[in-house]
């Protein structure tokens, strides 16, 4: 088990990342919280973006060229694109750092916890027996997100829920744990607690939720 230090805003948790004390019976299994870099790259698109504004640049410059723009002109536009390409890719990496620090997922022997939220922390229970399946994706690092397929009838919100969410299925929000390091050692551990809360072996998206390493793969960055 994984302990991640509680923060100033969450100073009134009894128990970091839970918004009471664990009934007798319930334990923590496991802790762990989204990697921001990871945040930056895969659920923002810093890359992306960061790219965008490396084409727009290559384009003012030749642009400005062709059209015989003198060049002191040229580094004034140039110069525009990249302090607002700045600006943008900084407000990217620091909301994604903010997402890692208020963010605490928290696997019990009953259900999980996801303590989610920048500006307004929410604290939400998914138990076990209201999910019908969980489907692990990683990359060969081991790096990658585990989402959540609850039964049908739970009205969970994609815009509560996000950048912690992975889509519908079947008309419902998925959750999902987003940006994990190590994303294996939970996908075990939610295998045998959802085994155990079923009658019948859950069913995974990817075959052998048992041996989490054969879940599916992510694209490489």
């Amino acid at each position: 088990m994984s302990m991640y230090p509680d923060t100033p805003e969450h100073d009134l948790e009894p128990v970091p990342g839970l918004p009471a004390r664990l009934p007798e019976g319930e334990h923590i299994l496991w802790q762990g919280a989204p990697d921001g870099g990871l945040v930056a790259r895969r659920v923002l698109k810093s890359r992306w973006i960061a790219g965008y504004f490396v084409l727009l640049l290559l384009w003012n410059m030749a642009s400005g060229f062709l059209d015989g723009v003198s060049p002191w002109a040229i580094a004034f536009s140039s110069g525009a694109i990249l302090t607002m390409s700045g600006i943008a890719v900084g407000l990217i990496e620091l909301f994604a750092w903010g997402v890692q620090k208020t963010t605490l997922y928290t696997i019990t022997n009953k259900r999980i916890v996801m303590r989610i939220g920048v500006a307004l922390s929410a604290t939400f229970n998914l138990p076990f027996a209201r999910m019908l399946s969980v489907d692990m994706r990683k990359d060969d690092q081991g790096r990658g997100d585990i989402s959540l397929q609850m039964k049908p009838g739970h009205r969970l919100s994609f815009v509560v829920f996000w950048p912690h969410v992975r889509g519908w299925h079947a008309g419902n929000t998925m959750p999902q744990l987003i940006c994990l390091k190590d994303v294996a050692a939970p996908a075990r551990i939610l295998a045998g607690q959802l085994a155990m809360a079923s009658s019948r072996s859950p069913v995974l998206a990817a075959s052998g939720v048992e041996a989490a390493d054969t879940a599916t793969q992510v694209a490489a960055e």
